[in-house]
């Protein structure tokens, strides 16, 4: 398999666990419709991340941000959430890194 191809599967990978990562937070008091419409906008980039487009995964890093500031955010503030937030974290910066590591091994399509 190629290093483009490792790549992708592996975001795809932290793609779903950002996602499970999103429904563990009501565990830990968020109400379940909070973490449903926290999920919803993940849902966007999925086709594309699926069939390898290059475009996709390059807006999809900038969406990762939010996801960024708000478990960092909930890992400062909130000490009850710290665990979920420190996955979460983890999670979704492995996500952007992983998407950055498919930008930069997947061939660019001169047109």
């Amino acid at each position: 398999m190629s290093v483009a191809r490792n790549t992708q599967l592996l975001a795809i990978w932290l793609w779903t666990a950002v996602t499970l990562s999103l429904l563990a937070w009501i565990r830990v008091g968020y109400p379940w419709p909070v973490c449903v419409l926290a999920v919803l906008p993940l849902l966007a980039p999925l086709n594309g991340l699926i069939r390898g487009r290059r475009y996709t995964y390059a807006w999809a890093t900038l969406f990762a941000i939010p996801y960024l500031t708000f478990a960092l955010t909930e890992l400062l503030v909130n000490p009850s959430a710290r665990w979920v937030a420190s996955i979460s974290l983890f999670l979704v910066f492995g996500w952007f890194c992983t998407m950055v590591l498919y930008l930069r091994a997947s061939p660019a399509h001169r047109e």
